[in-house]
């Protein structure tokens, strides 16, 4: 039934039906996709949930002030020291920059530092809900317009990091696009040794993207998803890396049946009949544990999975509908030089896979629990792992004019004057609200409330910079004692209060998403091996495998790239790709032993499969892991640190877990892998004989 449904999607007729359905599709998503970088919100304050004191306290805050305005510091810095003329020139500054389209309110300072080497002029721009796009452009502006003779200008405060940011993420849907292709591209002409073959994968990876930038588009203009650079990055990844690997596994299988079928029709119905559930599996596993992210409370990461799972499910129904169009077109000859003859061997039958079966062989027993304890001790570095997030100066690999103003401010004893508490409280109690935030330590004196509409705000500015730990201190004794005054319902908000709120948010997210993951990904498993046991242990195998990728990226992280720490949402990150992907490799490897068992037994199905799909698998894992590490060329720690800890834990699944800790449990534990099901009941209890398995390898099912 199945094989006759994948035959009719790849008949002489309908692959070229599928071919251009397919055409139509990319030609009108591609028209969206270029779209999607103009509906990114990289708003911080878009990323928490409702239920966040600091968003609840912005909601009222707008009585005050406008949502969308942006606090901008202009630092100048001079070692030789500021004269009356330098401070003239930036009062001078100061009348110019309130003439900029988009300021609003007024420009406060120069206010010089004690040392007098350095200053800081506040601006507030507010462009509306696209002020954030905006703010590159409003930064060039400042400096052009700064006029202090001799002196270093920085642009700083929330404008500067938007700034910065938008510098960050520039140009990535081009550059992130091409480097990522680039890498795959190469990976696809080592593992076919083909010039041609390649450029079918590629081709259907484009279609799949386009598609889902497509979609995911509409679903943000119009169904209010939250997509940001991080999202969109990550997409960009998933969806080549992940499209990449489908391709692997049904071009592999499809040379496969074209040695044993002569027409390539019927080899590839096959071909899909047999790849397909793997594929489905694995993508479904995917997609479902992204769906987990919507159990988030940041909105960030709720909005991460129906953006990843789109990506995923357009990629799915691409490869296996486009690709197998494709190469059914194109026929034998897209594999040359080394065209899949039918009647010839399957290569892979002595290959390295097959040395490494009988090595395992040979002590399945102490092969497992050696690599097992290898990686429990690689889990120790988790111990060095800190997520209670990065101040502004830790956030990127290099330096911007953010981070640098920042730090002058620090040097020369100055507090940014834009990253303050702000208390919104019932009118009737500003005095003693005010009065409750005096002398709290790390910020400084408390202005006089603003009243209106019976609501009252106070301001403070805080020591220390916006994501530091010492201002999330702050910011929690500010609430204990403004929350303790009778009667004034006061909430806490301001940049400090977001980094705050969003790190705990973030904490309580790891709480509840890895279990749905885990429990999640061991239900798809039951379903497809129809087992338990054989479950239980791969997504042991896969957690040990992401403990010991965490553990090593720790220390990488600590002493060879000098981090200084981790994003809060990095563990949940982290988790979530390395083991949704990396469950995707024990699941192309055990639906083949299932498969193979059924007549070889247990324990000769699992050396024919891990011969069978050894060099698929471990291609696929380094284009995946490839891939991953193209996000370290974007210059965010974040994405970073994810690239490097997902592209290690990819290559710990394909050549260790996968290939020697699940083989050689397999091999160890035989038929009782399947328990309760009787898949193999009646199977061959002992090792089968080298003649049996060079058999099976040669006449494969």
């Amino acid at each position: 039934m199945h094989r006759q449904i994948a035959g009719r999607l790849t008949g002489p007729v309908s692959k070229w039906l599928v071919l251009v359905l397919w055409l139509l599709v990319t030609f009108g998503s591609s028209i969206y996709a270029a779209k999607l970088v103009d509906v990114q919100n990289n708003e911080a304050s878009s990323w928490l949930p409702d239920s966040a004191e600091s968003t609840r306290a912005l909601e009222k805050l707008s009585t005050f002030q406008d949502v969308n305005s942006i606090p901008t510091v202009v630092v100048y810095q001079k070692e030789s020291g500021l004269g009356e003329a330098d401070l003239a020139a930036a009062a001078a500054d100061a009348s110019a920059f309130a003439a900029m389209d988009g300021v609003e309110g007024e420009v406060l300072g120069p206010f010089p530092s004690e040392d007098g080497k350095a200053m800081q002029t506040v601006v507030t721009f507010n462009f509306g809900s696209e002020g954030w796009n905006a703010m590159p452009d409003a930064a060039d502006e400042l400096r052009d317009l700064a006029s202090v003779d001799g002196a270093k200008v920085y642009i700083a405060g929330q404008g500067g990091q938007a700034a910065d940011s938008a510098e960050a993420f520039g140009g990535i849907d081009t550059t992130l696009l091409f480097a990522t292709l680039s890498i795959v591209i190469v990976i696809l002409l080592f593992t076919y040794r083909s010039p041609v073959l390649w450029i079918l994968p590629i081709i259907c990876a484009g279609v799949a993207l386009f598609g889902a930038q497509a979609l995911i588009y509409f679903l943000a203009k119009y169904a209010d998803l939250t997509v940001n650079g991080q999202s969109y990055a990550i997409l960009t990844i998933l969806v080549i890396g992940a499209g990449t690997d489908y391709a692997l596994l049904l071009v592999a299988r499809y040379r496969e049946e074209l040695r044993r079928h002569e027409d390539r029709h019927e080899a590839m119905a096959f071909a899909l009949h047999r790849a397909a559930p793997a594929i489905l599996a694995s993508a479904a596993t995917v997609i479902l544990s992204m769906l987990c992210l919507l159990l988030a409370e940041l909105n960030s990461t709720a909005g991460l999975g129906p953006v990843a799972a789109i990506g995923i499910a357009v990629t799915f129904l691409v490869q296996i509908t486009l690709l197998p169009a494709l190469l059914t077109i194109c026929g034998r000859w897209i594999f040359w030089p080394k065209r899949p003859a039918h009647g010839s061997p399957e290569p892979t039958q002595r290959g390295l896979w097959a040395k490494i079966g009988n090595r395992i062989k040979a002590a399945p027993r102490m092969v497992w629990i050696v690599t097992t304890a290898v990686l429990a001790l690689a889990c120790l570095g988790v111990l060095r792992l800190d997520t209670a997030g990065l101040a502004t100066d830790e956030q990127y690999t290099r330096d911007f004019q953010s981070v640098t103003g920042q730090q002058v401010l620090i040097d020369h004893g100055l507090v940014d004057q834009s990253n303050t508490v702000q208390v919104v409280a019932e009118a009737e109690r500003a005095d003693a609200v005010r009065e409750a935030m005096v002398g709290i330590p790390g910020i400084q004196q408390p202005g006089e409330p603003v009243t209106k509409d019976g609501l009252a705000l106070v301001q403070a500015a805080i020591d220390t910079d916006i994501a530091a730990p010492a201002s999330f201190d702050a910011v929690r004794a500010v609430r204990d004692a403004t929350h303790a005054v009778p009667g004034a319902n006061a909430l806490v908000g301001g940049g400090s209060a977001f980094y705050l709120d969003t790190q705990e948010a973030a904490a309580r997210d790891n709480m509840v998403i890895i279990p749905a993951i885990l429990a999640m990904v061991l239900l798809i498993l039951m379903v497809l091996l129809r087992a338990v046991l054989s479950p239980i242990i791969l997504v042991a195998t896969v957690v040990l495998s992401f403990g010991a990728a965490m553990g090593i990226s720790v220390l990488l992280f600590e002493y060879v790239f000098g981090f200084e720490g981790s994003d809060p949402a990095f563990p949940l990150f982290a988790f979530v790709f390395l083991v949704a992907l990396g469950i995707d490799y024990n699941i192309f490897l055990m639906t083949r032993v299932r498969e193979e068992t059924r007549d070889r037994g247990t324990r000769a199905g699992s050396l024919v499969a891990l011969t069978s799909t050894g060099g698929v698998i471990t291609s696929a894992g380094l284009v995946l892991a490839a891939t991953f590490l193209v996000l370290a060329t974007i210059p965010v720690v974040f994405l970073a640190e994810l690239g490097v800890a997902v592209a290690l834990g990819v290559m710990l699944d394909t050549m260790v877990v996968r290939s020697v800790l699940v083989t050689a449990i397999n091999l160890d534990l035989g038929p009782r892998i399947w328990w309760p099901s009787r898949l193999d009941a009646d199977g061959p209890l002992d090792w089968p004989d080298e003649q049996a398995v060079d058999a099976a390898r040669r006449d494969p099912v």
